[in-house]
């Protein structure tokens, strides 16, 4: 999967981030949205986002509720709730905003394929052993897209940047 260096993700597209120095570069915890708020403004969105200097939207709580759903609901409700307000974001906002999703476990749930570049979301228990296909379901398999985000201070990555959902 491709890396970025690059601070583009604080100011534009789709991100999933779960590194704790990568949602303070953007956010202070007041400005983070709840996942009910965010999907409230759906088709509603403020002419002035929270974070990021007006440059980005964070939002909290996608994790805990794809941990309450059966796999099946949850794959059915990431394409339909979640890709909806992802491509409302998008269409508001063009290319002018990002819109980020705090994963605080995502660094041990996102799985990428290293032969695909397939990023999948682990499944909480009782389902551990069952991945929800995140870029089958968000980014129609667009593998190529996607990028691992990479803080210069951290090696590892800290999240996902992917510019635009189609």
């Amino acid at each position: 999967m491709r890396q970025t260096k690059d601070t583009v993700w604080q100011r534009r597209g789709i991100s999933w981030i779960w590194g704790d120095a990568a949602l303070a570069q953007v956010c202070s915890a007041n400005e983070v949205w709840s996942l009910r708020q965010l999907l409230k403004n759906v088709d509603q969105w403020p002419e002035d986002l929270p974070s990021n200097e007006n440059n980005a939207l964070v939002v909290a709580g996608l994790d805990g509720v794809l941990d309450l759903l059966e796999p099946d609901a949850a794959e059915v409700w990431l394409g339909d709730a979640i890709k909806n307000a992802i491509l409302s974001f998008q269409s508001f906002y063009e290319t002018d905003a990002a819109l980020i999703f705090w994963l605080p476990s995502g660094k041990n749930r996102i799985v990428i394929n290293p032969a695909t570049d397939a990023v999948g979301w682990r499944c909480a228990p009782p389902h551990r052993d069952t991945a929800l296909d995140f870029g089958r379901i968000l980014w129609g398999e667009a593998n190529e897209y996607p990028q691992e985000i990479l803080l210069s201070e951290v090696r590892d990555p800290v999240g996902l940047f992917h510019l635009r959902i189609t």
